[in-house]
């Protein structure tokens, strides 16, 4: 997983974990825009979740947080 797309995912949870706490969920499509402007890094978050990780469509931002920062 390349540092960007680490760092975006982490950005992401982080946020979202202040604005509504801890039990908050999200999907992988949460750190994309609505727009497909960059499909490699979009596959790259895809892969990572739903192949390498078998991770259901949602999950707790505070795990994916975890696990990225595992890596």
């Amino acid at each position: 997983m390349t540092l960007a797309l680490k760092d975006k995912i982490i950005e992401v949870c982080n946020k979202k974990i202040a604005q509504k706490g801890d039990s908050v969920g999200v999907s992988f499509y949460a750190f994309f825009k609505n727009k497909n402007d960059d499909p490699e890094l979009l596959m790259e978050a895809a892969t990572w979740w739903i192949q390498t990780n078998k991770l259901d469509h949602f999950e707790k931002a505070v795990k994916i947080k975890s696990l990225i920062e595992n890596i």
